[in-house]
C-alpha cells in the first residue's frame, strides 16, 4: 500500500507541524504534499525530506506572503496528483482535506480544527486584519466562496479524526460528519521537572490575536508579577506597548530554552480557547501547573485542582484574580506530569495503528 501525507503549509512551526513530524516517523517513505514551504521558518525536521510543493511555491512572494494568495489555495490544492496512492492521510487546519484522490484509495483526514477563519473565527478574523479598507470590503465574499469550497472538500474525506473533543464537535456541527478522537502527540519525555526556586509566570506560543496574550499582558502589567513571553508573531508590537516592566519578551526561543522557562515557572498561562493545547500539556510535562480559561482542549487536559486551575471569564480581571489567590507550592509536579504522559507521542502513534489497522480492513473488504 502506497502512502501520502499531506498538510496545508509548511510556514511555521507549530502543534500541526508536530503531528506530521509524527506521521512522517511512522511512515517514513511516504512523500508530503503540501501548498508550501518556508525552510527559514518551519520545523527544521523537514529541511532534508521529499517535500512536494504546490505551484504557489514559485510564484513572486508565493511563500513569503502566502496569506496574499488565500483565494488561490484550493486549486493549489486540487492541483497535488495522488494517483499514485492508495492510503491518503492529510493534516489539515485549512485546505489539505480537500484533496482529489482516486476511486479505491482511502482518505483519513486528521483534523486540528474546521477552519477557524471559515467558520468559528469569521467575524474576528475579518476585523482584526491590519489591511486597506477595500480589501476588507471585498474578503466577505471570498470567504463566502471559500466556505462553500471547504464544506464540499470535507465531503471528500473518508474518515475523520478530530484532535479533541472540541474538535470533534465542530466536525459534526459545520461538516455534518463524525469522527474518532487521537490527541496530538506531545514530546513528554524531552521535558524535565527542576527544583529550582520558581519566580515567574511563563505564556508563550504564536502571537496572535485568538491566542489572548493580551489577558496576560494587561493582568500582569497592574499586578506587577514577573512574567515571561516566548513567540514571535504580529501582535509582538502591540503586546509590547501594553507592557509594563516586569514583562519579558523573549521572542523565538530554542527547544531547550523553552523547556528550561517551562520547568522553572510557577505556572504556565493559557488564557486562550485552543482546539487542544500543545504548551500547555508542554508546561505540565514539566511538572508545571496551568492557570486556563475553561473552554475548548484545556477542559479535557487539566484537572482542576491537581495539575492547574481555570478562569471562567475571558477577561484579564478575572484571570489577575486566579493569580491573586493561585498557590503553586500544592501542586504535585509528578502527579502533573503523569497526566501529560497521556498524550505522548507513543501514545498517539499507536492509536493511529490501531486505528488504521481497523480502517484498511474496513475499506479493503468493503462491497
Amino acid at each position: 500500500m502506497k502512502i501520502a501525507l499531506v498538510h496545508d503549509h509548511l510556514a511555521q512551526d507549530g502543534g500541526a507541524e508536530r503531528v506530521l513530524i509524527a506521521l512522517k516517523e511512522m511512515f517514513p517513505e511516504a512523500p508530503i504534499f503540501t501548498l508550501l514551504i518556508d525552510r527559514n521558518n518551519t520545523n527544521a525536521f523537514f529541511r532534508d525530506k521529499e517535500i512536494k510543493t504546490s505551484f504557489l511555491q514559485k510564484i513572486p512572494l508565493g511563500v513569503k506572503r502566502y496569506q496574499w494568495w488565500l483565494a488561490l489555495m484550493p486549486l493549489a490544492t486540487e492541483s497535488h496528483n495522488l494517483e499514485d496512492y492508495d492510503l491518503i492521510i492529510s493534516s489539515a487546519s485549512s485546505f489539505s482535506k480537500g484533496v482529489i484522490t482516486k476511486p479505491g484509495s482511502l482518505h483519513i483526514c486528521y483534523c486540528h480544527t474546521p477552519t477557524r477563519f471559515l467558520w468559528t473565527d469569521t467575524y474576528s478574523y475579518v476585523e482584526g486584519l491590519k489591511v486597506n479598507p477595500l480589501v476588507k470590503m471585498i474578503l466577505p465574499f471570498t470567504l463566502r466562496k471559500l466556505r462553500q469550497w471547504d464544506k464540499l472538500a470535507s465531503d471528500r474525506v473518508d474518515f475523520f479524526v478530530a484532535n479533541s473533543k472540541t474538535v470533534q464537535s465542530r466536525i459534526k456541527k459545520y461538516y455534518n460528519r463524525e469522527s474518532e478522537i487521537i490527541y496530538p502527540p506531545v514530546d513528554v519525555s524531552s521535558f524535565y521537572i527542576s527544583s529550582r526556586p520558581k519566580k515567574y509566570y511563563l505564556a508563550g506560543g504564536r502571537l496572535v490575536p485568538y491566542k489572548k496574550i493580551d489577558l496576560a499582558v494587561k493582568a500582569f502589567s497592574r499586578l506587577g508579577i514577573p512574567l515571561k513571553i516566548f513567540g514571535v508573531g504580529p501582535e509582538m508590537k502591540y503586546l509590547k506597548n501594553l507592557a509594563k516592566s516586569n514583562i519579558k519578551f523573549l521572542g523565538k526561543v530554542s527547544d531547550e530554552q523553552k523547556k528550561s522557562l517551562y520547568a522553572n515557572c510557577l505556572a504556565y498561562l493559557n488564557p486562550q480557547e485552543e482546539d487542544f493545547g500543545i504548551t500547555a500539556v508542554e508546561a505540565m510535562a514539566a511538572g508545571r501547573p496551568v492557570i486556563a480559561y475553561k473552554s475548548g482542549g484545556a477542559t479535557e487536559t487539566i484537572i482542576e485542582g491537581q495539575t492547574g486551575e481555570f478562569f471562567e471569564e475571558q477577561w484579564w480581571e478575572e484571570l489577575a484574580d486566579k493569580v491573586i489567590r493561585f498557590n503553586s507550592q500544592k501542586y504535585d509536579p509528578y502527579f502533573i506530569r503523569s497526566q501529560a504522559e497521556k498524550f505522548s507521542v507513543d501514545n498517539f502513534k499507536n492509536k493511529v495503528n490501531s486505528l488504521l489497522s481497523k480502517m484498511t480492513e474496513n475499506y479493503e473488504n468493503r462491497d
